[in-house]
């Protein structure tokens, strides 16, 4: 069946024709003009009507070309209207749906792409996305501050901003057989991180696309670091009470075989007690840890007049630094200093510091305590020693857990490792900070800061 445009031009190609047939016999006939003079005027005639009826197939094809351009440009300004009532009209609806129809795709892909980019950039593992030639297609913004990276790395492989062997083998594996890997990676350029990397296929677009692969990063240096002081802090309890059980089942077992009728007996008592004593003391700083670690924990807090508060911790502490000839020097402390905090608790702050001090401050040392207001905000104390020091190395680790830079005479002292960590846990608890200055040889100093008021919660 012929289409009904063509049956439009063929009627209006043969009126033309027609028409212009009448028009020249007319003129020769009736007017009796010469057949070049006919011709002439039939075709000044036909030229307006000719110029109109290309208008009529034109415009919508014009129209309709016009759209195309806008569909390929991404540009939907105007629809393809044609008034005609024929394949032209079908296929200009067609383009106006057409239009309506890619304007949805490219919304539903639009919100697509957002909704992914707002995951990405608010999940905290790293994604690395290559394709089959393993050339980046994207990363998202955690990746770029685990590797430090302030440039664009796409269409690079991943050996160029990664440099590790390991991810740039297992990328090519998943690439090759679309298999997952998962392993952990060090990243020395970043810091020294630790990340589990998890690589698995990406599924091919098409028949024509071979298939790539997503790595997914996540950081574990923290649990890795975790996991150390957990071993650490394990290691370090089971050191320190098997010393001392083992010196106490070692002379129980010698009096249960004899020595109790003998002269050493009452030493090896005193030997068995000392022990038990530092057994005990140990267990109660862990329960105090355990304690203020708690979610449970709360702080009493009441008005405090730091002078006053000193006074009574100097009380306690004299008997110790006259043993060593220690003077203890309080001329630092601002008078009239107020604080609410617990009192009970800042005290132990204080005689396990000055304690400390006293240990580990040569026979007839110094030893300063300060305190002064900062900002009116908060009040910063310090005690300073003219002691043995610290080594630079051992400074960031102090406040941990059973740490001892020298642990041969950490125990000859008696100490339990735990007094610091004690320190620092209840400081934090009051919403301070806790830190430590030191050179080797020539003293340390410990600081810490407590606000002047504070909510405890």
């Amino acid at each position: 069946m012929m289409p009904r445009f063509q049956w439009k031009l063929i009627l209006y190609f043969t009126s033309l024709c027609l028409l212009l047939l009448l028009l020249q016999g007319y003129l020769i006939d009736q007017l009796k003009w010469s057949l070049l003079a006919s011709l002439l005027i039939s075709l000044l005639i036909a030229l307006p009507i000719s110029f109109y009826i290309s208008n009529i197939f034109t415009d919508p094809i014009q129209r309709m070309t016009e759209k195309a351009r806008q569909l390929v440009s991404d540009r939907f300004l105007t629809e393809a209207r044609v008034d005609q009532n024929d394949e032209l009209r079908v296929l200009s609806k067609a383009m106006d749906e057409m239009d309506v129809q890619i304007r949805k795709k490219i919304e539903e892909i639009s919100k697509e792409r957002d909704y992914l980019q707002t995951i990405l950039k608010g999940m905290a593992e790293g994604v690395l996305v290559v394709d089959s030639r393993s050339r980046i297609l994207m990363t998202n913004e955690a990746l770029r501050k685990f590797l430090s990276l302030s440039y664009d790395v796409t269409d690079r492989i991943p050996l160029e901003i990664i440099r590790n062997a390991a991810l740039e083998e297992a990328i090519q594996k998943v690439i090759k057989n679309g298999t997952n890997i998962s392993f952990e990676l060090n990243i020395p350029i970043s810091g020294g991180k630790t990340l589990e990397c998890n690589v698995v296929s990406l599924p091919p677009s098409s028949k024509e696309v071979e298939r790539g692969a997503i790595a997914v990063f996540h950081d574990i240096t923290r649990l890795k670091e975790l996991e150390k002081i957990r071993q650490d802090f394990v290691a370090n309890v089971s050191h320190e009470l098997r010393t001392p059980l083992t010196t106490i089942k070692g002379y129980a077992e010698t009096l249960l075989e004899g020595a109790l009728k003998e002269e050493v007996a009452f030493g090896f008592v005193q030997v068995i007690k000392r022990h038990t004593d530092r057994l005990t003391k140990i267990v109660e700083d862990l329960l105090i840890l355990s304690k203020i670690e708690s979610k449970k924990f709360l702080l009493q807090e009441e008005g405090i007049s730091i002078p006053d508060l000193i006074s009574d911790v100097m009380d306690y502490m004299r008997e110790a630094a006259e043993k060593k000839k220690i003077s203890i020097d309080r001329s630092g402390i601002s008078p009239g200093l107020f604080l609410e905090a617990d009192r009970n608790y800042l005290e132990q702050v204080f005689v396990n510091l000055i304690d400390n001090s006293i240990k580990y401050t040569q026979e007839g040392g110094k030893i300063a305590i300060s305190a002064i207001e900062k900002n009116g905000k908060e009040i910063e104390f310090s005690i300073k020693d003219n002691g043995i020091g610290i080594p630079k190395e051992d400074l960031p680790r102090i406040f941990e857990r059973f740490y001892r830079v020298d642990k041969g005479r950490s125990q000859e002292l008696g100490g339990t490792g735990l007094g610091l960590s004690i320190v620092k846990h209840i400081v934090q608890a009051h919403c301070g900070r806790v830190w430590a200055e030191s050179q080797l040889g020539e003293g340390s100093t410990f600081y810490f800061t407590l606000p002047r008021k504070q909510k405890i919660t």
